[in-house]
């Protein structure tokens, strides 16, 4: 099968979002005020069912923390998590309609400048958040996106609580995990295939659970603390562990704050996805292009099927999607199959999984990070000039400073103004001066192919600059589109230019109607 053609590639990377995944759905569960084992139902669901209908070849989905906030205020509001569990399969639906009716172009609006600064602003994120964690301060839970955190203090105190509270048990276990990546990544995969086929961050995981048993048995006195450690809820049989799984409250439907939930969950859910896939496409080494209407249908089974078992409501995440592509992951598989792991380890190993450090996994996604902000990103972009290096700074900075949608959005802000900028400055040119037989100084304005609103402003100050006594030819052959707010001032122009004794003349141009 095709399917099957990179699974050499695509397994061990596999093996490594599972470990990546695995703590950030339980996380995001936790932030969302939800059952912990509803984000390991939403991570099953983004890989193997999402997986299999996607058209992104290297995109992972699961829950993610910017609907977080949305699903624990959704909860509260419903007043049970079971009704809440009807919104996500509302969303599912709303979603599918929208790839259904072609919605997916919205992505190809967002211009390049802002998906590059939304990497390399997820990339800084994610050094920043998971330092803490790295020195064994876990107060804020992982996948957290947001400069405030849940506990009072934002993204950068957290630095400064986790240097003064550092754990020494959590500081060996990173640095040693630390050494471990940078060893294989620039070392070792050239001195023997063993260790590109045994990736990196699958011993970084093998020797924190290792170290961390050392610690509980006392033969190194450095134990770690609960939250610490991965925390995910242990099944003793398969009854037990399908009895986690949960169903909507269906008497629920003629809710009507049912659908207005399920509506806010499926725009902010698709505008993070489309996102993700533009961002996705971009870090992809072969830059196949991922079929955004195919996508959303996608992430509408998925949550449809997510609502009705229990799970999260899900997108296409890009902190799994760039670690896929990091480890080396070449296909669809790679997301289907750590779907698969997801649920094999909730059936039979979750005792032995919650033996494994954060540390650990904190420092497998600091060198994710690392590599979507690498600073020669910064100076390659500022050498592209201003109308490239704006959108990508403000982009980070706002990612930084506030969550993902609203740097995206302030970023797009950014790029809106200098995409209006350069309108401004490209509505039209001028032609040499010349001199008419009675002396006039004749001024060619040629306008551009489209003419719009925005063009009005420069248009006006040319021509409110011809000299008296002079003669102005406005020259619309190149015009395919004029704006009716400039056919009109043209039209006003013939007037007002005679009190400064200027002569007008316009070439193919069509009079506005009455």
């Amino acid at each position: 099968m095709d399917l099957f053609k990179e699974f050499k590639s695509d397994f061990p990377a596999s093996i490594v979002v599972f470990f990546v995944a695995l703590p950030l759905c339980l996380g995001i569960a936790l932030a969302s005020g939800a059952p912990l084992f509803s984000g390991v139902i939403a991570g099953i669901v983004g890989g193997i069912v999402v997986g299999m209908f996607s058209g992104s070849q290297l995109g992972v989905s699961g829950p993610a923390a910017g609907l977080a906030v949305i699903v624990l205020t959704a909860i509260g509001t419903l007043g049970s998590f079971e009704a809440f569990l009807l919104s996500v399969m509302v969303a599912g639906v709303i979603q599918f309609l929208l790839g259904y009716f072609k919605a997916g172009f919205i992505a190809y609006f967002v211009p390049s400048s802002v998906i590059k600064g939304m990497l390399t602003g997820i990339g800084l994120l994610i050094v920043l958040k998971q330092i803490p964690h790295a020195l064994g301060y876990d107060f804020d839970y992982e996948g957290s996106e947001s400069f405030q955190q849940a506990d009072g203090s934002n993204t950068f105190s957290a630095l400064a609580d986790a240097w003064n509270l550092l754990t020494p048990g959590a500081l060996l276990i990173a640095a040693v995990s630390m050494v471990i990546l940078i060893l294989w990544d620039t070392t070792l995969t050239k001195k023997h295939r063993l260790f590109e086929l045994l990736q990196g961050p699958i011993v970084v995981v093998l020797v924190g659970i290792l170290l961390n048993y050392l610690f509980k048995t006392g033969v190194i006195n450095l134990s770690l603390a609960p939250n610490q450690i991965v925390q995910l809820p242990v099944s003793n049989s398969i009854g037990e562990f399908f009895g986690h799984f949960t169903t909507p409250d269906f008497s629920q439907l003629n809710n009507i704050e049912i659908y207005k939930i399920g509506l806010v969950m499926a725009i902010v859910a698709s505008l993070e996805t489309l996102l993700c896939v533009e961002a996705t496409d971009k870090l992809d080494p072969v830059k196949r292009v991922t079929p955004t209407n195919k996508e959303l249908k996608a992430q509408g089974i998925g949550n449809m099927l997510s609502g009705l078992i229990g799970g999260l409501p899900l997108t296409q995440v890009i902190v799994r999607s760039s670690a896929n592509i990091t480890f080396g992951a070449k296909s669809k598989l790679s997301a289907i199959l750590h779907g698969f792991w997801l649920l094999l380890s909730a059936v039979t190993i979750a005792s032995l999984l919650n033996m494994i450090p954060l540390a650990s996994l904190a420092t497998i996604l600091i060198m994710v990070g690392y590599k979507l902000a690498k600073p020669s990103l910064f100076s390659h972009m500022y050498k592209l000039g201003w109308e490239q290096f704006a959108p990508f700074i403000a982009t980070v900075i706002a990612i930084l400073l506030t969550d993902l949608l609203t740097g995206i959005a302030i970023g797009l802000v950014v790029g809106i103004f200098y995409t209006l900028h350069h309108s401004y400055r490209n509505s039209h040119y001028m032609k040499e001066s010349t001199t008419t037989e009675d002396g006039r100084q004749v001024h060619h304005i040629v306008l551009a192919e489209e003419v719009s609103f925005f063009n009005k402003a420069s248009i006006l100050q040319v021509l409110e600059s011809i000299p008296n006594n002079a003669k102005v030819i406005i020259d619309c052959s190149n015009c395919k589109s004029i704006a009716y707010d400039v056919v009109e001032f043209i039209r006003d122009y013939h007037l007002s230019a005679q009190l400064k004794n200027i002569e007008v003349e316009t070439i193919n141009f069509i009079q506005p109607k009455f």
